[in-house]
């Protein structure tokens, strides 16, 4: 049983690493092409579990808000570009973080408008609602592989896009200096908006897809967002592959250590992610 509880524990966190993975990868990716912070970006998260109960409870589909989440995402992460965010780009990191706040309060007194206060659950799929028998007698839900497995090849596509294509490149130097783009030929100013839309779907897919393994309720991103900080400083600013690695490490630190020493859950990855300022300040996989 021992050896059961550990791989269920060890399942939970690389999925909760992989979620993190999705909602931190944009948080990087904002920053090194659009050199903003976006602290709203948790909410965007909190906004893809809501649309995703939404939809369960008028009758639509988990699979279609999936879907709605990543289209809408990037449409609505494109426009808070082009509107808001392209205006402040110049201007200091105070105004910056005055924006991204004011949108926290915006995106809540939303949700406060089109919903109640109240946590709520998202049913899984009719056809996932079974659990597949692990040893020892310990089961896992079916749905959570399917995270997983969703999860997995989001941060593939991430890696080939970035690492195979001519807009990873673009990206990859627009993250050394802005400059480098318009070498390439590539307008700086699509980049940034593709950058952002990409960086919103991310985010509102993590969301909906958290949604039935988690309750959905007021302020959740604020939590997972912090936890991507951390996240990022372990992997280091700017690095996908650091923040692949720093996820699946910070999921399952905290979750081992929340099943295995409760009296360290609450600190566990902050010590973590202290331990590794001290050896690595640029962070773990940072160009150094």
């Amino acid at each position: 049983m021992a050896l059961s509880g550990l791989l269920v524990q060890v399942l939970s966190g690389l999925q909760y690493g992989l979620l993190l993975f999705l909602l931190s990868s944009g948080l990087t990716l904002v920053f090194g092409v659009v050199g903003v912070i976006n602290l709203a970006h948790g909410s965007l998260f909190m906004l893809g579990a809501y649309l995703a109960f939404a939809a369960v409870r008028d009758g639509v589909s988990l699979w279609l808000a999936l879907a709605l989440a990543v289209a809408g995402g990037a449409v609505f992460g494109a426009l808070l570009e082009r509107l808001l965010f392209r205006r402040f780009r110049h201007r200091g990191p105070l105004d910056q973080v005055l924006l991204t706040f004011a949108l926290i309060l915006l995106f809540e007194e939303a949700r406060t408008a089109l919903t109640d206060d109240q946590f709520h659950r998202v049913a899984v799929p009719a056809a996932l609602d079974f659990s597949l028998p692990l040893t020892g007698g310990v089961v896992w839900p079916a749905y959570r592989l399917v995270v997983l497995a969703v999860c997995l090849a989001v941060a593939a596509a991430m890696f080939l896009l970035m690492q195979r294509t001519r807009f990873g490149a673009a990206v990859r130097a627009a993250a050394e200096s802005a400059e480098m783009v318009e070498l390439l030929g590539i307008d700086p100013r699509r980049l940034r908006v593709a950058v952002f839309a990409i960086a919103t779907a991310l985010a509102m897919l993590a969301g909906a897809l958290a949604a039935p393994v988690q309750p959905v309720y007021p302020g959740m991103g604020q939590e997972f967002l912090i936890v991507s900080f951390v996240v990022v400083v372990i992997g280091g600013l700017g690095s996908m592959a650091g923040t692949f690695w720093a996820a699946l490490l910070v999921g399952l630190t905290d979750t081992l250590c929340a099943a295995y020493l409760p009296a360290l859950a609450g600190v566990s990855v902050y010590g973590l992610m202290a331990a590794v300022l001290l050896w690595r300040p640029a962070g773990l996989f940072a160009r150094v």
